[in-house]
């Protein structure tokens, strides 16, 4: 086996130029080194982007059913949600560069393959199902390496920007990789778009050799059977759970994160049904209401990223989610004429979002201890994962018998308890006061 847990705790994650479990010195080198794995990351998502529309459309005019696109969303999650945890027990394990390089090669090949299948002839449904789940798999992997990443390169003060960055990254390269994927899946089809995939995932491990990252020394290997070694592992990714639970405040902010993610994931999927049902609008409406959220998320990213929000971490939180339920609320009380003022809250919807998740980022950056970040974030994906779903199932029962409308008051109004039942505990309040 790689190591045991005791020589996790010796030789924790490292930098390029710094011994390991030290942080970043003053030079303004970390910079450069964020910057390129950042620019790396930028080109991937879009170009991840763009093939997941590709294949999002690829289904649609191949079944036209409405149960594979839920199956292959089914697929695009599950990986996160099953091996979220024993994920970030690995990403511990190895060095960041590996597991991040790693990871896009592994996306990168299963690309490839579909690639290679596409040429061939006509690429069958359950083939792109099936590079999702594996595609998933991968992301599973990068996603706590890539959040782990910040807290070990930039000094602390700065994580609350840079985790507006970060999402400015993810969100920009998500929103333009839609909007170039209308213009080249009537074009040039998915196999372009499936090399492209390939291309931007090469590219993004380039970006990360070049940034010089270097993890912590080479740990001892112990020979061990299967058996111990899962045990081991399992033993790792409980510990994840119980250092995050030290951490009170961060422990409640995981589930009342739980609760938002339930009420939140919905109501992107009720956008059309609101916009084409309530408002009796047409797809360009539709269009134009994902469009005045997306442009929303990205403002609050920059907004995030240039200010830090509130000093107290836990009120910028709050506030996001109480902001977020009034113009959610608002939304629902509207009246079929009222699509401007839809748009107006979709926009104050988007604006806020970043202040929700951004600062919970940095603060589990800030204070969960380095040889720990990967299992802690890989837990929180998956918690994360599974509250999708499940908010997904109870909307799609209570908007059919209720209507989207009523949702959205709902959902609004259960956003602002929230908010007030988060700002009431005591070690979330006094979050910044916590070791």
């Amino acid at each position: 086996m790689p190591r045991t847990s005791d020589a996790l705790e010796a030789a924790p994650h490292a930098v390029d130029g710094a011994a390991p479990g030290t942080m970043p010195g003053p030079d303004g080198s970390w910079k450069l080194k964020l910057a390129c794995v950042w620019g790396g990351e930028l080109v991937s998502v879009l170009t991840s982007s763009i093939l997941q529309m590709g294949f999002i459309w690829h289904i649609t005019l191949t079944t036209n059913s409405a149960s594979m696109l839920s199956l292959a969303s089914l697929m695009g999650f599950l990986p996160l949600a099953l091996l979220g945890s024993v994920a970030g027990a690995i990403v511990d394990r190895l060095p960041l560069k590996r597991v991040l390089v790693g990871a896009d090669l592994f996306i990168a090949a299963v690309s490839a393959l579909v690639a290679l299948a596409s040429m061939a002839g006509s690429l069958p449904v359950w083939m792109v199902i099936v590079a999702l789940f594996f595609r998933a798999i991968g992301s599973a992997f990068h996603t706590p390496a890539f959040q782990a990443l910040t807290p070990l390169v930039a000094p602390p003060e700065h994580l609350t920007r840079l985790a507006g960055v970060t999402q400015l990254v993810q969100s920009g390269g998500y929103i333009l990789g839609t909007a170039a994927a209308a213009a080249m899946y009537p074009v040039w089809g998915l196999t372009a778009m499936v090399a492209l995939d390939v291309a931007g995932a090469l590219f993004a491990s380039v970006a990360v050799l070049a940034a010089r990252l270097s993890g912590r020394p080479a740990a001892p290997v112990v020979r061990e059977g299967l058996a111990t070694q899962v045990r081991q592992l399992a033993r790792e990714t409980a510990e994840g759970y119980r250092v995050l639970r030290r951490y009170r405040g961060l422990f409640a902010l995981l589930w009342c994160g739980f609760a938002f993610t339930l009420v939140f994931s919905p109501i992107s999927a009720l956008f059309p049904i609101m916009t084409l049902g309530h408002f009796a609008g047409t797809t360009a409406d539709a269009a134009l209401a994902e469009v005045v959220f997306s442009v929303g998320m990205i403002a609050g990213s920059m907004l995030l990223a240039a200010t830090g929000g509130f000093a107290n971490r836990a009120l910028s939180v709050v506030a996001s989610c109480a902001v977020y339920g009034v113009a959610t609320l608002a939304a629902g009380l509207l009246g079929p004429d009222g699509f401007t003022g839809f748009l107006a809250a979709s926009a104050v919807m988007g604006l806020s979002s970043p202040f929700y998740s951004g600062p919970q980022t940095a603060l589990m950056q800030e204070h969960i201890p380095p040889e720990y970040l990967g299992r802690v974030f890989g837990l929180y994906g998956s918690i994360m994962a599974w509250a999708m779903p499940a908010g997904l199932a109870v909307s799609t029962l209570l908007a059919d018998a209720v209507g989207a409308p009523i949702w959205f008051v709902l959902a609004g109004s259960s956003m602002l308890v929230l908010a007030v039942i988060t700002w009431l505990i005591p070690s979330i309040r006094h979050i910044e006061r916590v070791p």
